[in-house]
């Protein structure tokens, strides 16, 4: 699974932090770091993470629709 942030929309609510501090993280007090290619042992924390930003800054690629994760249209 493949994800991407969109930092100029991330305002730094960090609710993805708390659903899945093992792939997301705050640097300071508002700079959001994460893994890209999280593991898919984490695929259902990172589809609660997703659905909880409040400003939908966080798209999974690769993740099952069914649970829940927006996934980028990238057109294949």
């Amino acid at each position: 699974m493949r994800l991407v942030v969109d930092l100029n929309k991330c305002q730094g609510y960090a609710q993805c932090v708390f659903l899945a501090p093992d792939v997301f993280a705050l640097h300071g007090e508002e700079s959001l770091i994460y893994n890209p290619r999280a593991d898919d042992a984490q695929r259902e924390r990172v589809a609660r993470a997703v659905a909880a930003c409040p400003v939908q800054a966080i798209t999974a690629e690769g993740a099952d629709r069914a649970a829940g994760v927006r996934e980028a249209s990238d057109g294949r």
